[in-house]
């Protein structure tokens, strides 16, 4: 449910850390999609060295083949770990566990894992992470605002309607360049080991009201229509989207459209000293680049 991703238009931090000479490259999982490439792209403005993690990559990662998880991680000094699908899948907890405990015996030192907020499974997966022997942080995100923009909601968006089933419940919606920024520090910077750092946006919003400004923004008719997880499974099939998939998402949604992450937090500035980015923001920069065009 990806889609080719958008330009990103929020400018990278640029300031390498002072001191920072270490040839080692970084290991960057999913070194091409949504945070993996923002995550990358701000390390290299640093600087810091970056291996891709791919299947197109050379050496290649995959997380379902152990086999290339040695060579990728061979000679890394630290490595960003971003779970696809999703770290709430039963099974991903001890593959993230052991894709940690490679990197420490091929001679890495720091790990930096995303996570998901309110998510078992994505709990389990920091747990088997902090167990590592790494020196460890925890990105613990919201629902990224690019979902919208270059995510599985993109065409609903293009289409007019945005059928999904959060009722009227509330998300401090977070910016996957906030995200990014928050993991580059930590890769590369004193001060963050032992830290996880729970991101969101600084406003909750409904999903009404969330769609209701990608509308104003980029001048398109949109609207947001709540529906039941049910329907939303039945749609998803008749697109022709994987049973396995779909039932993944049926179970994400179950836990986490329930109104218990309906808060917001301040780990964007206690990990980078400054606010996090409004929604409103990123909806006028996605319109103006295009992302609805």
């Amino acid at each position: 449910m990806t889609h080719t991703p958008m330009t990103d238009t929020h400018t990278p931090h640029t300031t390498p850390f002072p001191g920072f000479t270490d040839p080692r490259p970084v290991l960057v999982t999913g070194g091409t999609g949504k945070t993996g490439r923002r995550v990358a792209s701000r390390l290299a403005a640093r600087g810091v060295p970056v291996r891709l993690g791919s299947r197109a990559a050379r050496p290649a990662f995959a997380w379902d083949d152990p086999a290339t998880w040695g060579p990728a991680l061979d000679g890394t000094r630290a490595v960003y770990l971003a779970y696809a699908p999703d770290l709430a899948l039963d099974g991903a907890a001890e593959v993230v566990g052991a894709v940690a405990a490679e990197a420490r015996a091929r001679g890495a030192e720091r790990v930096v894992l995303l996570s998901g907020r309110g998510e078992e499974g994505a709990e389990r997966g920091e747990r088997a992470v902090q167990r590592s022997g790494l020196d460890w942080t925890v990105v613990r995100a919201a629902w990224f605002d690019q979902n919208f923009s270059e995510g599985y909601l993109l065409d609903a968006v293009m289409d007019g309607v945005v059928a999904f089933p959060a009722g009227d419940i509330a998300e401090p919606f977070v910016d996957a360049d906030d995200v990014a920024e928050v993991a580059a520090a930590a890769l590369c910077e004193p001060g963050h080991a032992g830290r996880l750092y729970e991101v969101t946006g600084p406003d909750l919003l409904t999903w009404g009201e969330a769609v209701a400004e990608l509308g104003a923004a980029s001048g398109r008719a949109v609207t947001y229509q709540p529906i039941g997880i049910d329907d939303y499974a039945a749609g998803a099939r008749a697109e022709g989207y994987p049973d396995d998939l779909v039932d993944m998402l049926v179970d994400l949604f179950r836990q986490v459209l329930d109104g218990h992450n309906a808060y917001v937090t301040g780990g964007v500035e206690e990990a980078l000293g400054r606010p996090a980015r409004s929604f409103t923001d990123f909806a006028r920069d996605a319109a103006r680049a295009g992302a609805w065009a």
